[in-house]
């Protein structure tokens, strides 16, 4: 479905839309028409995205642009349609899904442009296919704090707002976020054909991603030649790795769900997230999730058996089990080599040294055991690094165990020399984000554009926003985020 220019349609660069995945075929998406959103106004825009994709300042401020990106015009060269999928959700075979509140617009700059929140679709489920203010800004900012973390991540454009009333637990007011991302494929796609017996469409899936996203798999000697196998492999890899960079900053996804895994390893669909505060390891951001499924430290073990969910799907083309097998339990490996790397840099370790396992477990329970703030203790422990001066009690103070975090800190000193101190520091400055997407942040509207700023340098000091990076208010433990949000 082509969506003809308007009046309101904003001009400027030709964005030369294409549409491979509409291109897959009907089984795969439904043609889409957005719907009009009531006196649209912008509540945020990444410029730095904005430039990363070439597109002119002057015209993302636009009131055409606005209108366009709220739904209520069409950008000439679109098509577009919402995807089906299925999934397990809360690790139960939930049939089929689909976007229920993402309308794919098309490709244009090397990404494909979503908008979410433009109305309903026909896998829209007990809902209206329209997002919701709330949650709309907390997607917007952790996404581009997520990029500037250097976790892979879906991007957000922009966010428009309006007053037209949305039901969710109580009635909130309603939002569109323009996302963008190579694709938004996830493993859910691949269940959805397995499931149904479609083989020849989830072979044609298969043949898209790997032709698009992972052409080294067409001919990988180390898979005899089985692409299928090379690519359950190279996307266990990547999940591996963006499950550690998780865990290294203390994110919670909320609702790893096999329809929320990106088959690009990127993180998507931020919902109940949250950064850690004190650090629990069995913390549980998502007031939906009554077993703990989802709980930080059961993240990497969500992830391997969602994977297995995914390599379940792509049997019917690997053939090979024991190939499968082997593409999935190479998990086992990359994972822990992967956080111990990460937790090397964030002490100040040089690339590629791991950390050391026991120091590493040991700071964990001390940390757990005191409920430490986890970003404020890595940043912190970064600025202590620079004289490790056991005098200084900006770290031992965050600790009811004293003599515990000193002859901690006396164990972390021996592992670098007096004279790099300095660069250890700021090796660990460069590691450790001074600044996260904290819950009670988010619920402020009215500072979206300063926590934009501080959150794409989170490794910056940014003095004038000292209490962006504060201990969070006592009410803050009382946020509660739920799937809906």
């Amino acid at each position: 479905m082509h969506i003809s220019p308007s009046a309101a349609t904003p001009t400027g660069p030709d964005l030369a839309w294409t549409h491979s995945f509409f291109a897959l075929g009907e089984a795969f998406s439904a043609p889409m028409r957005t719907s009009p959103l009531s006196a649209p106004y912008w509540v945020g825009q990444s410029a730095s995205l904005g430039a990363e994709l070439g597109l002119d300042a002057a015209w993302m401020a636009s009131d055409a642009w606005l209108q366009a990106l709220s739904g209520n015009a069409g950008l000439p060269g679109t098509q577009p349609l919402s995807s089906v999928y299925s999934g397990h959700q809360f690790g139960v075979w939930a049939g089929q899904l689909g976007d229920g509140r993402a309308i794919l617009l098309g490709e244009a700059l090397g990404q494909e442009w979503q908008l979410k929140g433009a109305g309903p679709t026909p896998f829209s489920r007990r809902g209206d296919g329209r997002a919701v203010l709330r949650s709309s800004i907390r997607e917007f900012l952790c996404s581009e704090a997520m990029q500037a973390l250097g976790i892979p991540s879906t991007r957000a454009l922009c966010v428009t707002g309006s007053d037209a009333p949305v039901r969710r637990e109580t009635l909130e007011t309603a939002a569109v976020v323009t996302r963008v991302a190579p694709s938004f494929i996830r493993f859910g796609h691949f269940e959805h054909f397995s499931f149904n017996q479609q083989q020849a469409e989830l072979k044609a899936l298969a043949d898209y991603v790997i032709e698009r996203f992972y052409p080294q798999c067409r001919d990988s000697q180390a898979w005899a030649g089985n692409p299928y196998a090379a690519l359950l492999d190279a996307v266990t890899g990547r999940t591996a790795e963006m499950v550690a960079h998780w865990q290294s900053v203390g994110f919670c996804h909320g609702v790893m769900n096999t329809d929320n895994m990106s088959i690009l390893g990127l993180t998507i669909d931020y919902g109940p997230f949250q950064f850690l505060d004190g650090y629990d390891p069995a913390h549980i951001c998502n007031h939906s999730d009554h077993q703990g499924r989802y709980a930080f430290d059961k993240q990497p073990q969500v992830a391997y058996w969602n994977l297995y969910c995914l390599g379940q799907a792509l049997l019917p083309l690997i053939v090979d089990q024991d190939q499968a097998v082997a593409a999935l339990d190479t998990f086992q490996t990359r994972f822990p080599q992967a956080l111990a790397l990460r937790f090397g840099a964030k002490l100040g370790l040089r690339a590629g040294e791991a950390a050391p396992d026991e120091l590493l477990q040991d700071i964990r329970s001390l940390l757990a055991a005191g409920r430490v703030d986890f970003t404020i203790f890595w940043r912190r422990l970064s600025h202590w690094a620079a004289e490790q001066d056991l005098a200084d009690a900006s770290v031992r103070d965050l600790f009811l165990d004293r003599a515990a975090i000193d002859a901690w800190l006396q164990r972390f000193s021996a592992l670098h020399l007096p004279a790099q101190r300095q660069q250890v520091s700021w090796r660990m400055l460069a590691a450790n984000p001074k600044y996260v997407l904290r819950n009670h942040l988010g619920e402020d509207f009215g500072v979206v554009a300063d926590l934009l700023k501080v959150l794409q340098s989170p490794f910056d000091e940014h003095p004038q926003y000292e209490a962006f990076a504060g201990f969070p208010p006592d009410w803050a433990s009382g946020i509660e985020i739920s799937c809906s949000s």
